[in-house]
C-alpha cells in the first residue's frame, strides 16, 4: 500500500525548506579557470590578450605585462610604469602599447622578455596624452590606435604612416584581411593603399559604438554596445533577424570575438560573458553566479585549443570550451553533494544529502526541483521492475515524476538487490542489517528483517539465492545463510580476510568480489574462500588507492573504478578473458566527489554524469584522448649559495664557477584544461642517471652539485600520454680553484717533490739511524771489548792477586820459616852455650852463627817481599828518605803485620830491642803520637 506523502503546512521549517529548495538554477558548463591578481601577481584590470606560437597566454595588466606559460606566471612591469591597454603576438615579439609608449618585447637567450621602444622613432611624433589601446597586424604591417591616431608600421622598412582623426577612433576591425575603424559621429572608414575611405555612414556606425565586425555568411555583421547586430549587405545596413538581438538589447556590450567552431562570444559590461552559437543561439550565459571571477569583460581571447579567455575588471579567467567535461556546480548549496542519480521517464534524478531534485534531461537550462517530502539523506536511486526506488536516510520511496510514495519506515536505505526466481521479492542493506520488500497487490511494501543479523549492510550482495556476502569496513566480510522463508539467517561466518577503510563489496560477471587497498579478492565457491584476483589489483595500486566503490553498469557490463587520479572503466575482453581496462586521467582533487560514495551514470551517446560534493560533472569519454603536447624549457638559473640567481641562455651550454652549483630550471607542457593535469618526469645525467617519480611541479632545483659535466632532461604527460619531445639541456660546473688541473699539476709537483724530499729526509733518517746504530753498535763493541778487557784486567788482577796471594804465602811461609829456623838455630845455640865449651861446640855455634846470617836471609825475603808487593820499597822511601835499609827492613816486617815477637828473630834482636827500633822508625816518619805505626804502614 502506498502512502502519499504530502507538505505539512503547520511544519514552518518544512514550509522554509521547500521554497527555499523548490527550484535551482545553474547551467551545465565547461570547466571555468580562475585567476586572481593574487595568483598573477598584478592588478585587477586586464584589457587584452594574445598567444604566442608555444600557446604562452600574454596579458596586458594594469601594472604591465603578464607571462603565463600555464604552469607559471611571469610579470614585466609597463616601460614607462603606465597601464598597458593592448597586447598582439606575432611571431617572436609581443608588441605592447600603453600612455605615450607602444613598442615590442623579445626574448633574449635567457627566455627572458627585453623591451624595444618604437615609438621613440624620429619620424613621428606622439600628441599629447595619447594611449594605446588597440594594435592589429595584417601582413607585413602593425597598426596601433590610439583615440586620436592609427600608426601603421612596415616591419620590412622600419617606416611609419600616420592616420589622424579629428574626433575620436574607437576601435580597429580585421575582415578578411581588411582593416575598418569607426570614426565616431562619422562612421566606418576602411584603410586602402595607407589611406582612409569612408566604407558605411549609416546613422547606426554614428551614433552607436561599435563593438565589432564580422565575416557572417559573406556578409558584414556590425555588432553595436547596446542594440545588438546589424547586417551590412549591398551597401544596406538593418538589423540582423535572430532573437539574440532581444536579449542584447538588455546588455551593455564590450568587447567580443568570432570564434573557431563560427559561434560568437559577446563580453558585457555587468553580465558576464554571452556564448552563441553559428546560428547567434544563446548556448550560456556565464556570470560572477556561474563561476566568473567579475561580470565586467574588458577583452575576450580564443587560444589555439578554442580556449575562452577573459580579461576582467578584476581577475582573468579561462573557459576550456572545447574540454569534454561539463560542469554543473551548486555554488550557493541548494543542492548539495550529490550521493546518486538516475535516469527515469525522460527525467534525471539527483539524490543528494538534502533531497532528491529533478529536472528534464533534455532540457539543461531548465533548473532542478525539489521533490517534496524528501528532505534529508538520499542513499540510493534504483530502477527495478520499471519503478523508481529511492533509498532514503528516513526509508524508501517509490518515486512517480514528482511524487515520493514511501513503501518503508525503516531507516538507512542503503540499496536494493533483486532475487533469482524471487519476482515479488527484493533485498534491501539498511542501518539495522538486511531486510525484504515484497510486492502485494500489485504494490511494494516492507515484509520483513532477516532475524539474527543486525550489522550494517551498505554493501552486499546475493549468490544462490539464499547466500548473502555483507561487508563492513570495520568488521570485515559475512557470509550469511537465509532460510528459506527469507526470514532469518540460518548461519553468519566471518570469512578470514582483512579489512580496511572505504573496503566495499560487489558483483561482477556473476563473481562476487572484495576490496579494499591492499586488492581485489574474488570468490571462489569451490574452496568457499576470496582469492586475490593479481590483474583487478594492478589497476588499483596501494599507493593511488582512494575508495573501494566500484559501479557495475549492467546495461553496458561495464565496471567502474575511482582511484587518486583517474577513474578506471573495466569492459569484459573482446577476444579473451582478460578484461580491457581503459584509465580516463582525472584526479580526485578536481572531480570532487564524496570518497566511498562515488556514483557515476550514462547519460547519452559518450556522456556520463558524475557525482561531485557540489553538483556533478558531465563527462564525454570519447573526447577524453589526452592528446601530447610539446614540452619547452623556460629559464634556466644558477646561484651561490644564498646568492641572487644567475639567468643562462637557453641556447647554449653554461660553463658555470664551482660556487655557482645550484642550478633551478623551469618549463611547461603549455596546456589550459582545468581538468587535465600536466606532470613532469626529470633526469640529471652526471649524478642522477634514474628518471624522478612524476610530479605536476614545473620547476626542479639541484643544490651544491659537485664539479662536472651534466645533462639534464625533461619529459611531461597529460594522463597516460607522454609530451612529443623530450627537452635536454647541457651545463659544465667548472672545478674549484684547488681542483683545477692547473692545481691538480701543482698538486703532483708538490706530492713528487714531497715523495723526492720525504724520500731524502728517509734516507737522511735511516742513515743517520744506521749512524746511530753503528756507532751505538761500536759503543756496544767497545763497551764489550772494554768489558772483555775489564773482565780479562779482572782476570788478571784476580790471577795477579792470587799470585800476589800466594807470593804472600809463600813470603809468609818463608818468613814463617826464617823465623822458626831462627829461633831454632837460636835455640841450639843458648842450648850450647849452656854446656862446656869446646872446640866442637864453638865450631857449631859458628856454623849457627852463619846459618843465621840475616843479610842472606833478608836478601830473600826482599825479593820474594818485592814479587808481593811491588814498589812498597821504593813509594816508602820516596815519601821517607832518611829511612835506612834496617828501617826499610822493619817496615816490611811491620806491612805484613808481624808483632814484634816475630819480627825480633828476623832481626836477630830481641823483642825489647824491636820496640826500641819501632819507636825510632816513629820518629823518623814524623807520625803523630796517636797514629799507630802499623796501621799507617799497611795502609800506604
Amino acid at each position: 500500500m502506498f502512502i502519499k506523502l504530502k507538505k505539512d503546512h503547520t511544519c514552518l521549517v518544512l514550509l522554509i525548506f521547500v521554497l527555499f529548495f523548490s527550484r535551482i538554477n545553474a547551467q551545465e558548463l565547461p570547466p571555468i579557470n580562475v585567476f586572481t591578481p593574487q595568483q598573477y601577481n598584478g592588478e585587477n584590470q586586464n584589457w587584452a590578450i594574445s598567444q604566442a606560437q608555444d600557446k604562452t597566454i600574454y596579458v596586458a595588466n594594469n601594472v604591465g605585462l603578464l607571462e603565463y606559460n600555464s604552469a607559471k606566471w611571469t610579470r614585466y612591469n609597463s616601460p614607462n610604469e603606465t597601464i598597458l591597454r593592448s597586447v598582439k603576438v606575432v611571431k617572436d615579439k609581443i608588441y605592447t602599447g600603453c600612455y605615450m609608449e607602444f613598442g615590442y618585447w623579445k626574448k633574449n637567450g635567457l627566455g627572458i622578455l627585453e623591451y624595444t621602444s618604437l615609438s621613440k622613432n624620429e619620424s613621428i611624433s606622439l600628441i599629447e596624452d595619447e594611449q594605446f589601446w588597440q594594435i592589429v597586424n595584417l601582413d607585413n604591417w602593425l597598426l596601433f590606435r590610439s583615440l586620436n591616431r592609427i600608426y601603421i608600421y612596415n616591419t620590412l622598412d622600419f617606416t611609419f604612416t600616420v592616420i589622424e582623426s579629428k574626433s575620436t577612433i574607437t576601435k580597429l576591425f580585421k575582415v578578411d584581411n581588411t582593416i575598418y575603424f569607426q570614426d565616431i559621429n562619422k562612421g566606418i572608414y576602411k584603410i586602402v593603399n595607407g589611406k582612409k575611405e569612408i566604407f558605411i555612414d549609416h546613422s547606426i556606425t554614428k551614433t552607436e559604438l561599435i563593438i565589432n565586425i564580422f565575416n557572417y555568411k559573406n556578409k558584414l555583421l556590425v555588432q553595436t554596445e547596446n542594440n545588438g547586430f546589424f547586417e551590412f549587405n549591398n551597401g544596406v545596413l538593418s538589423p540582423w533577424d535572430k532573437n539574440i538581438n532581444k536579449t542584447l538589447a538588455n546588455y551593455s556590450v564590450y568587447s567580443s570575438i568570432v570564434l573557431k567552431n563560427g559561434g560568437f562570444a559577446i563580453g558585457t559590461i555587468s553580465n558576464g560573458v554571452l556564448l552563441l552559437d553559428k546560428n547567434g543561439i544563446l548556448i550560456h550565459k556565464v556570470d560572477q553566479n556561474l563561476g566568473l571571477s567579475n561580470n565586467t569583460v574588458l577583452s575576450v581571447f580564443e587560444d589555439n585549443d578554442s580556449n575562452i579567455w577573459l580579461g576582467l575588471d578584476n581577475g582573468i579567467n579561462c573557459i576550456n570550451s572545447n574540454s569534454p567535461i561539463k560542469i554543473f556546480n551548486d555554488s550557493k548549496g541548494q543542492l548539495g553533494s550529490v550521493y546518486t542519480s538516475a535516469i527515469y521517464n525522460g527525467n534525471l534524478y539527483l539524490g543528494t544529502n538534502q533531497g532528491l531534485f529533478y529536472r528534464s534531461l533534455n532540457n539543461a537550462t531548465k533548473p532542478f526541483t525539489f521533490i517534496e517530502g524528501t528532505q534529508g539523506q538520499v542513499w540510493c536511486l534504483q530502477i527495478i521492475d520499471k519503478q523508481l526506488f529511492c533509498g532514503h536516510n528516513s526509508g524508501t520511496y517509490i518515486i512517480e515524476e514528482d511524487q515520493a510514495l514511501k513503501i518503508s519506515n525503516v531507516q538507512g536505505a542503503w540499496s536494493i538487490k533483486t532475487i533469482k526466481n524471487k519476482p515479488n521479492f527484493l533485498l534491501q542493506g539498511n542501518y539495522n542489517g538486511l531486510n525484504i520488500l515484497e510486492k502485494y497487490n500489485g504494490n511494494w511494501r516492507f515484509k520483513n528483517k532477516i532475524e539474527g543479523f543486525d550489522i550494517s549492510s551498505r554493501f552486499f550482495e546475493l549468490i544462490n539465492n539464499r547466500t548473502v556476502f555483507v561487508s563492513h569496513e570495520y568488521k570485515g566480510v559475512y557470509k550469511i545463510e537465509i532460510d528459506d522463508s527469507f526470514t532469518k539467517a540460518k548461519s553468519i561466518e566471518v570469512k578470514a580476510i582483512n579489512k580496511g577503510l572505504h573496503s566495499s563489496l560487489f558483483k561482477y560477471n556473476n563473481s562476487v568480489y572484495y576490496v579494499y587497498r591492499e586488492g581485489f579478492y574474488k570468490y571462489k565457491p569451490n574452496d568457499d574462500k576470496f582469492a586475490k584476483d593479481s590483474l583487478l589489483s594492478k589497476s588499483f595500486s596501494p599507493i593511488n588507492y582512494s575508495s573501494g566503490k566500484l559501479i557495475n553498469d549492467l546495461e553496458s557490463n561495464t565496471l567502474w573504478g575511482f582511484t587518486k587520479t583517474e577513474i578506471i572503466r573495466i569492459k569484459p575482453g573482446k577476444l579473451s578473458n582478460k578484461p580491457e581496462i581503459n584509465k580516463i586521467a582525472l584526479p580526485k582533487n578536481l572531480r570532487n566527489n564524496i570518497t566511498s560514495y562515488e556514483n557515476i551514470i550514462h547519460i547519452k551517446n559518450n556522456e556520463y554524469l558524475l557525482g561531485t560534493t557540489s553538483g556533478y560533472l558531465i563527462i564525454d569519454i570519447n573526447k577524453f584522448d589526452n592528446a601530447s603536447e610539446f614540452i619547452a624549457l623556460k629559464t634556466i638559473a644558477s646561484s651561490v649559495r644564498n646568492g641572487k640567481p644567475k639567468m643562462l641562455s637557453l641556447k647554449e651550454k653554461a660553463d658555470l664557477k664551482p660556487n655557482e652549483n645550484n642550478i633551478e630550471l623551469t618549463y611547461s607542457l603549455t596546456q589550459f584544461d582545468k581538468f587535465k593535469v600536466a606532470e613532469y618526469q626529470h633526469q640529471l645525467l652526471g649524478i642522477y642517471d634514474e628518471w624522478s617519480n612524476w610530479t605536476d611541479d614545473a620547476t626542479v632545483l639541484y643544490r651544491n652539485l659537485p664539479s662536472g659535466d651534466y645533462t639534464f632532461n625533461v619529459r611531461g604527460r597529460l594522463g597516460k600520454n607522454v609530451s612529443k619531445n623530450t627537452i635536454s639541456y647541457q651545463f659544465y660546473i667548472n672545478k674549484p680553484w684547488y681542483a683545477s688541473n692547473v692545481a691538480i699539476a701543482i698538486y703532483l709537483l708538490g706530492f713528487i717533490l714531497l715523495i723526492l724530499l720525504l724520500h731524502y729526509f728517509y734516507n737522511n733518517y735511516h742513515k743517520k739511524q744506521r749512524e746511530k746504530l753503528l756507532s751505538k753498535a761500536q759503543r756496544d763493541l767497545e763497551r764489550k771489548e772494554l768489558e772483555n778487557k775489564q773482565q780479562q784486567m779482572q782476570f788478571k788482577n784476580q790471577q795477579l792477586q792470587q799470585d800476589i796471594d800466594s807470593k804472600s804465602r809463600e813470603l809468609a811461609i818463608s818468613t814463617m820459616s826464617l823465623i822458626k829456623k831462627n829461633e831454632f838455630l837460636n835455640s841450639i845455640k843458648t842450648e850450647l852455650k849452656t854446656k862446656d865449651s869446646d872446640a866442637n861446640i864453638k865450631s857449631v855455634i859458628k856454623i849457627i852463627d852463619k846459618n843465621i846470617n840475616t843479610t842472606d836471609d833478608w836478601k830473600f825475603f826482599q825479593e820474594a817481599f818485592n814479587n808481593a808487593d811491588k814498589d812498597f820499597l821504593k813509594k816508602l822511601k820516596n815519601q821517607h828518605s832518611v829511612l835506612t835499609p834496617n828501617d826499610l827492613k822493619l817496615c816490611a816486617y811491620l806491612r805484613l803485620n808481624l808483632s814484634s815477637k816475630e819480627i825480633a828473630p828476623l832481626l836477630n834482636i830481641s823483642p825489647r830491642s824491636v820496640e826500641v827500633k819501632r819507636y825510632r822508625l816513629r820518629k823518623k816518619m814524623n807520625l803523630p803520637h796517636e797514629t799507630s805505626l802499623a796501621n799507617y804502614i799497611i795502609e800506604l
